[in-house]
């Protein structure tokens, strides 16, 4: 029985499988079970922003786990204080964490933390919104497949229109614990925000008492062309939710928390992982990197360079190009799950974001050689007359 039946046989059901066995990556590259390469622009769904197989987390999590893999936060640990100072230099003033294992745990304690610092129950997310699927989260998320056969879903949890101030303005009364809001959002269809929303919502939520809680699971370590997305507008946020590439692929999750949050004592919340030394090395290693190797600026410098490119794609089928740094979107004039088929039989693995929207995350260590590559393979996928199913 080959890789793919093995799956197939006793995995849950819950993905869509590709029939191509990957078995090991270097730097932006994917290889298969023969050994075939393919460019990865997907990085894990924005996981590997230092590439597969970085040298630095590999020495560090083989040192790491010859001294010591999990320990409780009850006990002080080396690595998880040097990951603290390490993470909460990045935002200026959000100076504590609480570490977890995942994007949607963050999301989750973050909720927890905001109705528990405000007394508040309700909170107000945006429309074509993603912040995962365990329950809260699966309830400030708005699009209905992801909803649908698990309702009842926790309540208190409402939607408004995405770059739209006035009906945000209207939705956070006396009420409104927290809102909680993407600087770009990436499953909804790599929309980013305007400055001016995300600067009235930080007015908003001040005049009203809620929280502000940006997520920043996809966009945080560098992917938009600074360190957190938020950053591109001066704002601070009260709870900032990442996860994804804060250890170089090792799963991990952080909260990061600002003055205002309060109430957070001993037994409020916890994660038998969280915080566990192998993780927390991995997360020291993948932030040294990102500094010494200026990976923002190289997202920056890069995405600007594929976006250029990318907008001077002649072909009819296209609607849009749209993206901040190394997050860039293609909107297309019709379905991209032909499109997506076709770039993998070229070797080239992207994601969709929504029905009509190819979604391009590449690692941030890739080279402009690849770039180059990865846009005249896009120019002639998409500029087929037709693709089939």
């Amino acid at each position: 029985m080959d890789i793919i039946e093995i799956e197939n046989k006793h995995g849950a059901g819950t993905y869509t499988k590709q029939p191509l066995v990957i078995v090991r990556g270097q730097g932006a590259l994917l290889f298969d079970v023969d050994g075939v390469e393919y460019l990865d622009c997907s990085s894990g769904h924005g996981v590997a922003n230092l590439g597969h197989a970085h040298p630095k987390i590999a020495e560090a999590i083989y040192k790491q786990a010859s001294t010591l893999i999990t320990l409780f936060e009850t006990f002080p640990n080396d690595k998880r204080a040097e990951l603290m100072e390490k993470v909460t230099s990045l935002v200026n003033g959000l100076d504590r964490v609480f570490f977890c294992n995942s994007g949607t745990e963050s999301v989750e304690a973050a909720f927890k933390f905001a109705r528990i610092s405000t007394g508040r129950k309700n909170i107000v997310a945006a429309m074509r919104a993603f912040h995962g699927r365990t329950y809260g989260a699966l309830s400030a998320t708005f699009n209905k497949k992801y909803r649908e056969g698990f309702e009842p879903l926790v309540p208190g949890f409402s939607h408004v229109a995405y770059n739209n101030i006035g009906a945000l303005d209207k939705a956070v009364t006396d009420e409104t614990a927290a809102v909680i809001l993407e600087v770009v959002q990436g499953e909804g269809g790599v929309y980013p925000a305007s400055a001016e929303y995300i600067q009235a919502a930080r007015r908003i939520c001040d005049e009203r008492g809620a929280l502000l809680i940006v997520d920043e699971i996809q966009t945080g370590f560098g992917r938009t062309g600074r360190m957190f997305a938020i950053q591109h507008f001066g704002v601070t946020p009260d709870l900032l939710t990442c996860a994804k590439s804060l250890a170089g692929g090792v799963p991990i999750g952080a909260v990061l928390i600002g003055k205002k949050v309060q109430n957070l004592t001993p037994g409020v919340h916890g994660s038998t992982f969280g915080g566990n030394p192998l993780s927390c090395a991995a997360g020291v290693a993948a932030l040294t990197v990102m500094e010494e190797e200026d990976l923002p600026g190289q997202a920056e410098a890069k995405g600007k360079y594929l976006m250029e490119k990318l907008k001077k794609i002649e072909s009819p089928n296209i609607r849009e190009v749209r993206g901040l740094g190394l997050m860039i979107g293609i909107e297309m004039k019709q379905k991209v799950a032909p499109y997506i088929k076709a770039l993998q039989e070229k070797k080239i693995i992207v994601l969709n974001a929504g029905m009509t929207v190819i979604r391009l995350l590449p690692p941030l260590v890739i080279t402009y050689e690849q770039i180059d590559h990865l846009v005249d393979v896009l120019a002639e996928a998409l500029s087929a007359d037709s693709v089939t199913e």
